[in-house]
């Protein structure tokens, strides 16, 4: 079994030439269609997050603190605003370097002229320009998922292993289970059971209410991956999906081994847990950006030792104005971007990204408000994503009514409202 401390075998002192020789394939194409109406032009990985950054940016982070440059994101959905963030917020690493982040938007490039039909065609569909570059290893990522991962450390377990393949792993509910790959694994760490979204999954042995689940991160030896995706391409009943088809298949004939996750998080001293969500419904995107306004939350952006690379747009300081008894700018227990101006109003447990306007007399509590927001004056939001440039009507009251609120918006079980201009315009 992989001892993450010990350094007695000497794999660290190759992980950092390993590395350069890596190629880091970000799958980016996913719409998110449970996120609803956020990503009606968007793809999911360029939703914003955490008051200014983008969801991809963490994994793209990960591979630069890692020490991965040499990088291929792979899009599909409505990538525009993706692939614009990229190239202003990305263009920094060194081609003379060998340092790249190379975009692939579906471009029906094989036999057939298919757009991507799963994630290992997705590859299978650039594998001549991947071949190129001459990686020793490849690392697939998703590009829709928040952590902080140091990937140096999987593939130094990659490579005292001896795997042919290393898949992360992470224990979840058992409830959860059904939405992940679900493995079982021996004492050595290697996979001997692969299942892709199980009706029934099996828990951890001695742990009924736990099972261990696939971050869908890999790492394969290059030769391996591309061999298999050949194979994979003509295969008859194939979904062509790293989960569902290739994983699976290599369980049973090479050696994939299980990475597991607490080995190689990045955490902040006095965490608690292994910071990882899929924000991939209203529910989880809310609470996901909520934490950040905690005095301690799970996730740490304000690390400078690992820190969260972003397109850094050109905004004034945020602005604060008037400050009577009936009319005080304030934010409490709340995280206010650049750009944002909150006059004479109250926000409280918060997050307000680039250039909101909140005007007088509002309120504002447990809310997620996106950027270019306005909001109009004696506005009370609670507990509500209000989206992307949204001009909030003066007097609007969201949180308050759960039966209006679900009449005039989407409202989840869980009691948050996601509030659009095309639901607002139904209004007038």
């Amino acid at each position: 079994m992989f001892d993450p401390t010990d350094r007695t075998n000497g794999i660290d002192l190759e992980v950092t030439e390993r590395l350069r020789r890596t190629l880091a394939l970000v799958l980016a194409g996913g719409r998110g269609s449970r996120l609803m109406d956020l990503t009606d032009w968007h793809a999911k990985p360029a939703i914003p997050f955490a008051g200014k950054f983008r969801i991809i940016d963490f994994t793209l982070s990960n591979c630069i603190n890692s020490g991965i440059r040499r990088i291929g994101v792979l899009t599909q959905y409505k990538a525009h605003s993706l692939l614009q963030h990229i190239q202003r917020g990305w263009g920094f690493l060194r081609g003379e370097f060998n340092e790249f982040i190379e975009l692939l938007p579906a471009q029906q490039r094989t036999v057939g002229e298919n757009w991507y039909k799963g994630t290992a065609d997705a590859v299978f569909q650039n594998l001549d320009i991947f071949r190129a570059h001459k990686p020793e290893h490849v690392l697939v990522l998703a590009g829709d998922h928040v952590y902080k991962m140091n990937y140096g450390k999987m593939l130094a377990q990659h490579l005292a292993s001896h795997a042919d393949v290393s898949v992360a792993c992470i224990e979840v509910p058992l409830e959860m289970a059904k939405g992940f790959g679900v493995m079982a694994v021996d004492d050595d760490d290697r996979i001997i059971r692969f299942n892709e979204k199980p009706a029934n999954p099996q828990p951890m042995p001695g742990r009924p209410d736990l099972a261990l689940a696939s971050m869908g991160i890999y790492i394969f030896n290059a030769q391996l991956l591309f061999d298999q995706l050949v194979k994979d391409s003509t295969t008859e009943g194939t979904s062509h999906d790293f989960g569902k088809d290739l994983i699976p298949a290599l369980v049973k004939s090479h050696k994939v081994v299980a990475h597991h996750f607490q080995h190689s998080c990045v955490m902040h001293e006095g965490a608690r847990e292994h910071y990882w969500r899929d924000v991939g419904t209203i529910d989880a995107y809310w609470e996901a950006n909520i934490d950040l306004t905690t005095v301690t939350p799970s996730l740490n952006v304000y690390d400078e030792n690992w820190p969260i690379w972003t397109d850094q747009a050109q905004s004034p300081p945020a602005k604060f104005v008037f400050d009577s008894d009936h009319r005080r700018g304030m934010a409490v227990d709340s995280l206010v971007a650049g750009g944002c101006i909150i006059s004479g109003a109250t926000v409280r447990r918060a997050m307000l990204f680039s250039n909101v306007r909140v005007n007088s007399y509002c309120v504002v509590e447990d809310s997620v408000i996106l950027p270019g927001v306005d909001i109009g004056r004696h506005a009370r939001l609670r507990k509500c994503i209000v989206d992307q440039g949204c001009v909030v009507p003066p007097g609007l009251v969201v949180g308050e009514d759960a039966a209006l609120d679900a009449a005039r918006f989407h409202r989840t079980e869980k009691g948050i409202t996601l509030v659009t201009q095309a639901k607002l315009n139904q209004l007038k």
